[in-house]
């Protein structure tokens, strides 16, 4: 499949600290693309280099076959840039700023109006178009920030982490536009420290963390290589973890007991069979379904942090 964005060997540091350290990243056309880390990882900065607003210190990045260093102005042209800051003028109304980043865009005119009308029904504000964004709760001024990166129609679009504190109701939204403009063929690369926004929305993934790339694939194959298959089970008979040798590591959740195994059926069978000789009851006994939580606890020793 065609490949929109590459990155490859992106150095970035900001005087003696490296915010990125030999970052490859591969988005393929039509897809959205997931980068997964917390707060200070590097997604920013990354996202700032595919847009030409910083410059990488060595390595090379391409948007649709061209280089970022030398031919940024025909890439603008093809991508939409969401800033995890807000970018609006508080006292103009949402028709203003978008007329205002339109032309900024080079649209104008009868083309600029009905473009505008557009975007603001993508984004569900056309009732409030004509209020100063001020009077906006933060979960409609990023839709507004969201509304502006369409209005030149890109094919890329590049998010940074668009649903930081804001209503469920605005993230239901942009979750609904994102799938929506995934559907009409655009790429999209998608920023955010929320595991289930990448499991809701992404095809492709890239954990970041430290400025590294830790794991990169389709959801399906970083779970699969990542993940360690356990057996969860809680019951009063277990006071603490059962001694079976299919079993590599316990650790405590809730009530109960998450065992590591790599053979879980077979874990399971035992503890079956354990329980039946006991006459134990039994309150959960259950094959771990792999999550994203537990593949970025093993692969960077720590929990997602904000």
């Amino acid at each position: 499949m065609k490949h929109v964005l590459e990155v490859a060997d992106v150095v970035k540091r900001y005087g003696s600290k490296t915010a990125l350290d030999q970052v490859d990243v591969h988005v393929k056309e039509g897809s959205c693309f997931g980068l997964l880390g917390p707060n200070g990882a590097g997604k920013s900065t990354l996202m700032k280099l595919m847009t030409g607003i910083l410059q990488a210190d060595s390595g090379m990045i391409r948007a649709f076959g061209m280089d970022t260093r030398h031919q940024m102005s025909e890439i603008r042209q093809r991508v939409g840039y969401v800033p995890q800051e807000i970018t609006l003028y508080e006292k103009l109304s949402a028709v203003q700023n978008l007329k205002f980043f339109g032309e900024m865009y080079g649209v104008n005119g009868a083309e600029l109006k009905q473009r505008i009308a557009h975007v603001l029904e993508q984004v569900g504000l056309s009732d409030r178009a004509n209020e100063a964004v001020e009077t906006y709760s933060g979960g409609m001024k990023r839709r507004i920030n969201l509304a502006a990166a369409l209005l030149h129609q890109p094919q890329l679009i590049i998010l940074d982490e668009p649903t930081v504190g804001i209503d469920p109701q605005s993230r239901n939204h942009i979750f609904e536009m994102i799938r929506g403009l995934k559907k009409e063929g655009l790429t999209l690369v998608y920023s955010t420290h929320y595991m289930e926004e990448v499991e809701a929305l992404c095809d492709d993934i890239a954990i970041i963390d430290h400025g590294s790339v830790i794991a990169q694939g389709s959801l399906h194959e970083i779970l699969e290589q990542h993940a360690d298959q356990a057996v969860y089970v809680e019951s009063d008979y277990i006071t603490e973890p059962p001694q079976l040798s299919s079993i590599k590591r316990a650790s405590a959740r809730g009530r109960g007991w998450v065992l590591e195994s790599e053979q879980p059926l077979h874990t399971l069978r035992d503890l079956s069979q354990l329980f039946a000789e006991a006459g134990a009851r039994v309150h959960a006994l259950e094959l771990v379904k792999p999550s994203l939580d537990r593949v970025f606890l093993k692969l960077t020793g720590t929990a997602l942090r904000d």
